[in-house]
């Protein structure tokens, strides 16, 4: 159960164990591990091919759609959504190298994945952001969500609590 989306600018396939490196690489960024709560800093590449190894059976049982974000041919982040039963709405979350912030593509890129879910379906979704971090927020903004909240919540990368705006969506 393996679809691939595209949308003007960008296509998103599954993520393989072959992309371990690269998003290695990536997420060991600062200013994306410092930013999504569940990213450690240093992430190692047998952390990030033990989450690739979750997706498979996530995809089977509809809990886990993370999906590569391709751009020029080239993945420069990930959009997933994620639940912990096929009850419960879709958590949306999301990074993108910071060499492609300020160009849409991670609005784009979401909105595409939650169009393929809402085509399946699916109607509401949660997400959030760190408060520092508002640049995620208008991203769930232009998506048509709606601050739902505030709590704080361990981020890995920072190893501490952090402030953070939880966010609804629901068609």
């Amino acid at each position: 159960m393996s679809t691939e989306i595209t949308t003007d600018r960008l296509a998103l396939r599954p993520v393989a164990a072959s992309d371990a490196g690269r998003i290695t690489d990536l997420v060991n960024d600062p200013r994306i591990y410092r930013m999504v709560s569940r990213i450690s800093a240093n992430q190692t590449v047998a952390q990030t091919l033990a989450w690739i190894s979750s997706h498979e059976a996530g995809r089977v049982d509809d809990t886990k759609h993370p999906y590569a974000i391709v751009a020029d041919g080239e993945l420069v982040g990930v959009t997933s959504a994620h639940r912990d039963g096929t009850w419960l709405p879709f958590e949306i979350g999301y990074w993108l190298s910071p060499e492609r912030w300020g160009k849409g593509l991670m609005t784009e890129a979401t909105e595409a994945l939650m169009n393929w879910l809402k085509q399946r379906g699916e109607r509401s979704f949660i997400s959030g952001y760190l408060d520092d971090n508002p640049a995620s927020g208008r991203v769930l903004e232009k998506l048509d969500f709606m601050k739902a909240g505030r709590m704080n919540i361990f981020c890995l990368g920072r190893g501490e609590m952090v402030g953070h705006v939880n966010m609804a969506r629901i068609d």
